[in-house]
């Protein structure tokens, strides 16, 4: 009988993330991939140390980067210098990088909330009451804030991104396995942003969607593509997760769920076999 893929699933299971509960979804997740591979947990901060002897390390929902620089860094070097395959693969161009992907977006003309990094550039957006300020390599909100207008030239500008705070009836997430849409989730209060219903995505969401996912270019890999719809009906990108999204399987129909486990298991092993494991 074949060996079973060993797995090295990253995740951390008490990271208190407001609205989400990032331990359920990946107890879950692994309950069910069981069946297929033989899984090991580990903490972000072990996974470096660990990932010796497993043919994949997992990232999911492993929190923020940035409460962890050094260790990430430390752990992409590790897996790089042994070979080991990193799923999500280590070359995404959005937020597995940092904010960056927004400022080439809003130049390449993509339909994405206008973002700027200079002060001199402030001219490329459109005039709101109010701004947004987040840092480059920032996530979950963290060190997000909103700026009136008048106030802008007092900014200070390292490492921070700036764009004009959109007045939008709601959000919407679109969640894909490699290039595969599987689910559509929105919120339909504003204030409530982790209150999510499913979500009947029209043939122009999806042409939407797909566009950050090709521009992406990820063969294998879990991604959400996050929008937000304005008072005109337009889709503007808010973010492009491919590093850890999470995946708000709680919100969904069983159905949905299960196809989702189907989904992600065949690009695992899809995943496994490029990757010679």
């Amino acid at each position: 009988m074949p060996a079973r893929p060993r797995l090295l699933y990253v995740t951390d299971l008490a990271y208190p993330a407001r609205g989400r509960r990032y331990g359920d979804e990946d107890v879950f997740l692994t309950s069910r991939l069981r069946a297929e591979f033989d899984l090991a947990l580990c903490h972000p901060l072990d996974a470096a140390a660990l990932m010796d002897g497993f043919d994949a390390v997992v990232v999911r929902n492993s929190g923020p980067v940035l409460h962890y620089r050094r260790e990430y860094d430390a752990f992409r070097e590790r897996a790089a210098a042994s070979g080991t395959p990193v799923y999500n693969p280590l070359t995404g161009r959005a937020d597995m990088d940092g904010k960056q992907y927004l400022l080439d977006l809003t130049r390449a003309g993509f339909p994405v909330i206008p973002t700027v990094d200079r002060p001199e550039d402030l001219d490329r957006l459109p005039e709101a009451d109010v701004y947004v300020a987040k840092p480059r390599a920032g996530a979950d909100s963290i060190g997000l804030r909103f700026v009136p207008g008048a106030e802008l030239p007092d900014l200070t500008w390292d490492d921070m991104l700036v764009q004009p705070r959109v007045d939008f009836r709601y959000e919407v997430s679109f969640s894909y396995v490699d290039d595969t849409f599987q689910y559509a989730l929105h919120a339909p209060d504003p204030e409530r942003r982790w209150v999510l219903e499913p979500y009947e995505p029209t043939e122009a969401d999806l042409a939407f969607a797909r566009r950050f996912i090709d521009w992406n270019t990820l063969d294998h890999g879990i991604q959400r593509v996050d929008a937000c719809r304005t008072r005109e009906g337009d889709l503007l990108l808010v973010e492009l997760e491919d590093l850890n999204p999470y995946l708000s399987l709680d919100r969904v129909p069983e159905s949905t769920r299960d196809a989702f486990v189907e989904a992600m298991a065949g690009s695992l092993h899809g995943f496994l076999r490029a990757a010679g494991r």
